[in-house]
């Protein structure tokens, strides 16, 4: 079972459990109907094939045709997408396919915002772990839709020393230098900073990426001009749509936004059967 699956099998045993106990009582068996898929306003579709997978698993059989890619840019009123198959599977599957497809729409779109924000700067705006538990995987793909870039994907693939760490280690450069002994050459060393005096430490200690968590814009333009090229400088905490464009005029290089994830509006979508 791969990882989609897996999270769509879970879904759908949480709502369905033993039985849809509505349409066993109302719906005729063996009844083919046909469903629309429809944006009741405009965001950017991310998710159209996790939606048609929830559909598939339940019956092979259902024909999901979209009518739009991932990517694409939505207005209201648009189909989405047509749905013909047995009407109970349509309706154990609505619920899933809609929570899933509206998640992904949201994060992909408020991240486009971001995006749009920063046009013209060369920051680029990533995501963070603040995702939903169980669908990382599915609100990061829609960051990427959406036009953000992936920061790590959990704790395994990416060194980031954060102040606990740096409390744990005994400072920054021995945190930095237990990392370098312990990673393979091929993987970054990204420090948490919180003051320009640790900017120093740990451009002294040769970090690879230097994030300035929770720092005012004017700190910043001085951490960056310390700096001075010698990392890539991350910006963090407290970034909203209406600051993101002054962080990125300071000259960082990567704007990490958890908001991207923890508080995406799921979008409007609405999936009826056809009379």
């Amino acid at each position: 079972m791969t990882g989609l699956d897996r999270i769509i099998e879970n879904a759908l045993l949480e709502d369905i459990h033993t039985g849809d106990i509505t349409t066993l009582a109302v719906v005729a068996k063996s009844q083919e109907r046909r469903a629309l898929l429809k944006a009741k306003e405009e965001m950017v579709l991310a998710g159209i094939e996790v939606a048609a997978r929830v559909f598939h698993l339940l019956d092979p059989c259902i024909h999901f045709d979209s009518h739009f890619a991932d990517g694409a840019r939505l207005k209201a009123g648009d189909v989405i997408a047509e749905i013909v198959g047995d009407a109970a599977f349509l309706l154990q599957g609505e619920r899933v396919a809609l929570n899933l497809l509206q998640r992904m729409c949201g994060v992909a779109t408020l991240t486009s915002h971001y995006v749009q924000a920063v046009k013209g700067t060369k920051a680029r705006v990533v995501d963070t772990r603040k995702t939903t538990p169980g669908l990382r995987i599915l609100e990061k793909y829609a960051v990427r839709v959406g036009g953000g870039i992936n920061h790590r994907t959990g704790l395994y693939d990416g060194v980031l020393i954060k102040e606990n760490h740096i409390a744990a280690a005994g400072g920054i450069a021995e945190a930095v230098n237990r990392a370098r002994a312990y990673i393979p050459h091929t993987m970054k060393i990204e420090v948490e900073t919180e003051t320009l005096a640790e900017v120093a430490e740990a451009l002294s200690a040769a970090a690879d990426i230097i994030m300035l968590d929770n720092m005012d814009l004017a700190a910043m333009r001085e951490a960056v001009a310390l700096i001075g090229g010698r990392a890539l400088v991350e910006a963090s905490g407290g970034v909203s749509l209406k600051t993101v464009r002054e962080i990125a005029e300071t000259g960082v290089d990567i704007i990490s936004v958890g908001a991207l994830t923890h508080s995406a509006r799921a979008m409007d979508i609405s999936m009826l059967l056809e009379g």
